[in-house]
């Protein structure tokens, strides 16, 4: 079988490195006679492979013990709920920054349950930049700022961090976590969606500030209780088990085979500046973000001629290069870089494109 080259969005690549390890362990896990899908999640040998998976991450991202990290269930979305009904309760008004698709969602659902600020909105550029540090316009009274680092759909990336003072910052990274360093002490809550640069669909990571525990409304759900899960060690009720274990596989990777974080920024860098110079570079294909806004992991483009799109993705696929259709709601191509997607699969579309732009152009 020949493995072909995998640009979605999400679920995404995973490392063909950590699918061989989950093909032989499946049916018999380390030669215990079962595989972890039939484990139960009170098992010492699960709680190993949970506790080394969050020690693994934190190593990674290095997140500081004043900090939990929480490995729950019902994907980012859940998360646009769960972070109102966790940190409202002093308050009750919230900021937020609209950068585009998903942060309009967030905005929507934390509107369910009390006041929010639009802090800052490029809705009137048509998402095409991030807004800058001055353009936010903080409620002083807020109990935190909530952003969106990467608009997986639209493209677009902040080049920096929010300052908001002593307010907690929350930020949605389902797109960019473990994707390049960052400083974790900066931020009082980020949560991300694990099917793009964690490991498959199922499992959300929440890295959460100690302090910041407790402050729910008085109708969170207790499933919804970040407060909980940090009490319970992510096991209230039985998790995600094999999207964790599977998790810790990607992490291990990451540590061990592509040697941390710092090394895989160089990659997806090295990926991303070399998609984008040849767009850049030729008068058939466009991408509209603002350069300093453009996203290392989500590279959407245009074509000079919109008719050719479909003979575009079908020639694509007949070339072993999958899941470059934008999203439905934006149209055109998009060309998703995460950490499993190989150095090489981008040098590959970049010859498909230039041969395209030859015979199409």
């Amino acid at each position: 079988m020949t493995r072909k080259y995998n640009f979605c969005a999400g679920p995404a690549a995973l490392p063909e490195a950590v699918l061989k390890t989950a093909q032989a362990e499946i049916l018999d896990w380390q030669g215990r006679g079962l595989s972890v899908m039939e484990m139960s999640h009170r098992s010492d040998e699960f709680v190993a492979i949970a506790k080394k998976a969050e020690q693994d991450f934190r190593d990674l991202l290095g997140v500081p013990d004043n900090y939990k990290v929480l490995f729950m269930q019902g994907g980012a979305s859940s998360q646009f709920a769960m972070v109102p009904l966790n940190l409202l309760g002093q308050g009750g008004q919230a900021n937020y920054v609209n950068t585009g698709v998903w942060s309009k969602k967030a905005i929507a659902e934390a509107k369910r349950y009390g006041n929010v600020n639009i802090a800052a909105s490029t809705e009137d550029r048509n998402f095409f930049i991030a807004p800058s540090q001055s353009e936010l316009q903080l409620s002083e009274d807020a109990a935190y700022l909530h952003y969106t680092s990467n608009e997986t759909i639209g493209g677009l990336q902040f080049d920096y961090v929010p300052q908001v003072g002593d307010v907690p910052l929350v930020c949605d990274m389902s797109s960019d976590i473990l994707s390049a360093p960052i400083d974790i002490s900066q931020f009082g809550l980020i949560y991300a969606g694990a099917q793009k640069n964690i490991g498959p669909a199922g499992l959300t990571i929440v890295i959460v500030r100690e302090d910041l525990l407790g402050r729910e409304l008085a109708q969170n759900p207790t499933m919804f209780s970040y407060k909980v899960a940090a009490d319970n060690d992510s096991m209230y009720n039985t998790p995600p088990t094999y999207a964790l274990y599977l998790s810790g596989l990607v992490f291990d990777w990451l540590k061990n085979e592509v040697g941390g974080i710092d090394k895989m920024a160089e990659i997806n860098q090295r990926k991303a500046a070399k998609l984008y110079t040849a767009i850049d570079n030729s008068a058939f294909y466009g991408n509209p973000i603002a350069i300093p806004n453009r996203s290392i992991m989500n590279v959407p483009f245009t074509l000079a001629d919109a008719k050719l799109e479909s003979v575009f993705l079908k020639e694509a696929e007949a070339a072993g290069l999958l899941n470059l259709a934008g999203h439905r709601s934006v149209g055109g191509m998009r060309a998703s870089l995460y950490n499993a997607v190989p150095e090489a699969a981008v040098d590959a579309l970049i010859a498909f494109m230039a041969d395209f732009e030859q015979r199409q152009g």
